[in-house]
Order: C-alpha cells, then sequence, then structure tokens
C-alpha cells in the first residue's frame, strides 16, 4: 500500500548497507494503510483506527514514537510517525510517488526487469512490500443480500449508517471497531460470530493487557498453560464467551481486542448471533435459525493475496499465503524478497517488519547467505503442516507468524555464513541494485530494497 511500514524500512535497512535504492509509490504520500483516504487506493483506515498494540512495542528498534504520544495511536498519529522515519534515515527522497508497477518479470543471466508508468528499469533485487489489506474477500452469501453491502475495506465514518439496521459479519480487530463504532448511532447492530473466538481486554488493572501477558506467556510455557492464562484475564474482564452467545476457542487462533466492544455486548447496544446460515432479500437467517432483517451487511472477512504484476510462475501466492523461505525469500527466483506478509498474533507488526527488512539487507549487502533452493522449499513444507496442525483453519491463517520464535528463526538466518546460492549485490556504475515496490489497486504496488 504505497510506502508504507515494510517498505520504509526494507528501504533504510538496504541503505544503511550501501545499497543504492528506488521505492516505487503510486499514491502521493507516505505512511500505506495508515493514510486515512489515501489517495493510492489501497488504505483500509477508518476514522476510528488505531494500533492494536501499545506504542513502545509497536515502533521501530531505533526509531520510538515521539513523546507524548497516545498509549495506543491513531492512524494520523501512526502516519505522521511514518513520515518522519522516511525523512530522518533519508528514503523519503528516493521514493518516486504516483508512478505504478504494472510488471516485475525475472532477467535472463540474473536481476529483474520493473515495468512502470514511467518506463523500464533493471534492478539486480526487489523487495515487495505492498501489503496484503488491499483485495477483499467477500463472503459467499453477499451477492444475496438485497439491501446496502460494504466490506470493511471501504468503511470509513458510522454516520453513514446513523438509524439503519447493520449486521458486522466478523469478528477479528476491524469487525471489532467497526461495530463498536456503529452500535451507538445505528437503530440496530448485529454481529455475526462463526467462528470461536476469544476477545481480550485492551487494558488490565491499569496497565496493556499485552504486558501482562508477555510476563505470563514466555516461549518455553507449554501452550495449553498459556491458553489457560489468556482465558483467565479474558474472564476477569468480562467473563465467558459462551455467556454473550459466542464460542471460546480450544485450538489457537488469532485473539481479537477491543477497549469498549464487550460493554456494548452488556448493555446489549451489540447483539451477538452465530454464523449465516442464508440471505434472502434483507433477511439474514442464523445458524440457529434466528432470523433478522437488516439494511446494511458489512463484511469485515478478511482479504486476498493481491500480487497482480508477478506473472503466475513467478508468484509465490498460494490461496492467502505466500510461499516464501521464513516469508521473506522466494525459493526458486533469487533476488526477489517479501516484507509484511504475515499476521502477528500478540507482537508487533512494524517491528517483525524490521526484522525481516534487516535480514534482506544482510543478504542483499552480501554479509548473509542462504540456504539452498531444496532446504528452503522443505522449510515451507513444514511450516504448512505447522499451521495446518495449530490452526484448523489453515486457509484463515495462511500468513500466521508466531512472534516469539520468528525472530529467534531470523537471528539464525543472519550467521548463516555468505557465499550460499545468492551472491552479494557489486554495484554497477549507473544501475540501480535495488528496486522497492510497495502498493497499488492496479498492481502498481510499492516496492522497495
Amino acid at each position: 500500500m504505497g510506502a508504507g511500514a515494510g517498505g520504509l524500512c526494507a528501504a533504510k535497512h538496504l541503505l544503511a548497507s550501501g545499497v543504492d535504492v528506488v521505492v516505487f509509490e503510486i499514491g502521493s504520500r507516505v505512511g500505506g494503510l495508515w493514510v486515512y483516504n489515501n489517495d493510492n487506493g489501497r488504505s483500509v483506515a477508518y476514522g476510528s483506527l488505531r494500533i492494536n498494540s501499545e506504542a513502545k512495542i509497536t515502533s521501530y528498534p531505533d526509531f520510538p514514537f515521539p513523546p507524548g504520544a497516545s498509549l495506543y495511536p491513531g492512524h494520523r498519529e501512526v502516519a505522521a510517525y511514518l513520515e518522519s522515519y522516511a525523512r530522518h534515515f533519508g528514503v523519503y527522497e528516493r521514493i518516486r510517488f504516483r508512478t505504478s508497477v504494472t510488471a516485475v518479470s525475472p532477467r535472463v543471466g540474473g536481476g529483474w526487469t520493473v515495468v512502470t508508468a514511467a518506463g523500464v528499469e533493471d534492478f539486480d533485487a526487489v523487495v515487495i512490500a505492498s501489503g496484503h489489506q488491499a483485495a477483499p474477500a467477500h463472503p459467499p452469501f453477499a451477492p444475496d443480500f438485497a439491501g446496502e453491502y460494504h466490506h470493511s475495506f471501504t468503511y470509513r465514518e458510522p454516520a453513514t449508517f446513523a438509524g439503519k439496521r447493520v449486521l458486522v459479519v466478523g469478528v477479528g480487530n476491524s469487525g471489532l471497531d467497526i461495530a463498536a463504532d456503529l452500535c451507538t448511532v445505528t437503530e440496530r447492530c448485529l454481529v455475526a460470530v462463526r467462528s470461536p473466538v476469544l476477545i481480550m481486554p485492551r487494558m488490565l488493572f491499569g496497565v496493556p493487557a499485552s504486558r501482562l501477558l508477555a510476563k505470563l506467556n514466555k516461549p518455553w510455557v507449554p501452550w495449553p498453560v498459556q491458553r489457560t492464562w489468556m482465558r483467565t484475564l479474558a474472564w476477569i474482564a468480562h467473563g465467558r464467551m459462551e455467556q454473550w452467545g459466542m464460542r471460546a476457542p480450544r485450538t489457537r487462533t488469532h485473539p481479537a481486542g477491543h477497549p469498549t466492544f464487550m460493554a456494548h455486548v452488556f448493555y446489549d447496544r451489540i447483539g451477538i448471533r452465530p454464523g449465516i446460515r442464508s440471505i434472502h432479500g434483507k433477511t439474514v437467517t442464523f445458524e440457529d435459525g434466528r432470523t433478522d432483517e437488516v439494511d446494511v451487511l458489512i463484511a469485515a472477512t478478511g482479504y486476498e493475496i493481491d500480487l497482480p504484476f508477478l506473472e503466475p510462475d513467478v508468484s509465490p501466492v498460494v490461496g492467502r499465503r505466500v510461499e516464501a523461505y521464513k516469508r521473506v525469500i522466494h525459493p526458486n527466483r533469487p533476488g526477489l524478497y517479501f516484507v509484511g506478509f504475515f499476521n502477528v498474533s500478540g507482537g508487533a507488526n512494524i517491528r517483525m517488519m524490521d526484522v525481516q527488512s534487516r535480514w534482506v539487507a544482510a543478504i542483499v549487502s552480501g554479509r548473509a547467505g542462504v540456504p539452498s533452493p531444496a532446504e528452503m522449499r522443505q522449510d515451507i513444507e513444514e511450516e504448512k503442516r505447522l499451521i495446518a496442525e495449530r490452526y484448523p483453519s489453515a486457509e484463515r491463517y495462511g500468513l500466521e507468524l508466531d512472534p516469539s520464535r520468528y525472530p529467534r528463526d531470523v537471528n539464525n538466518e543472519l550467521r548463516r555464513p555468505p557465499g550460499s546460492r545468492e551472491p552479494s549485490v557489486e554495484p554497477v556504475p549507473g544501475h540501480r541494485e535495488a528496486g522497492f515496490l510497495s502498493g497499488a489497486p492496479d498492481g502498481t504496488l510499492g516496492f522497495g530494497l
């Protein structure tokens, strides 16, 4: 989504490693999804959007949020923070705004050709950091609804829905935010909850609940024990999920959190419903047989991964996952990297993008090597097996990342001796070493190395 959090830190670390960098950005702003009504067409930011992890653990390790920042900054604070980061580290000057990328293809003999609206250029390496929240995944029953249909991707403010009967489908973080927004202005606000969910409090005992979990959920603590602690904290804050019409998960899930959603449920401003069985006109029939007439249906049902500038034989996208080694390296295409294609449970996305970016810079600059293609493909298959084992709905959790294990894995990779499959990038007079792709609705995503 433009020059967003992943692209900016990839460019920053590459510049610090002595690699020349170009960043292509379809829009006119830095900040990606955090820019409200971003003209790149790929932002999901709505008026009430805030980060889900507190500022001090969300920020880049070497660039904290400024003094006085909110505990959980809103989208305007985050967008301003990202622009400050870009300017501070000299990335801003490397961005080519309003430049759409239409094709990225491997060159014979090595390197990559990038086609933009401005022309054709060659690069030694390409980093794709375009994000994975720009192609809405619509539920199968959406065409059956005769009322006003939206995906959370296009939701911005609650005033548009005042006085209407609204059904929000899904209880991920966006679904919780939107329902909490709407319930004070609508005639009725319902939320359809198909899958088991654990809604965590944002604050507990006067501190962010994540701080308490960080003290309890050490890497060596067995998962069943971690799950019990999470359920206990949720129970202390708002009781059992079952007493409010939801089901607590028995297997791993991606917990959701919101500061007021459950309070609205307590006061019946939000009505909980199970999954949807069928829709006829504006009548929605739920799995328990109840029916409701609604005027508006808002699907908070996630996103597909959209990389249309990559040909099928180059793209590692399979369903809702990117089959790259440790989510970063294309196993069969030297010089093609990915940053930010993950969902992290219990951690901070920006911090994890920085972990990936440091690794990319080490590989491109020749300070770290990579495994053989066969080793990478074997590791990808093992990760797929683990995800399927941990998460029954493997398709939904294709991008899930373990925030405690992943940095350790990358640190081990940083110690891998150089000289393995991919050589370092040697500067070539008059030739740019890296292009950074980062965001655009028509395949003009940004690009940065």
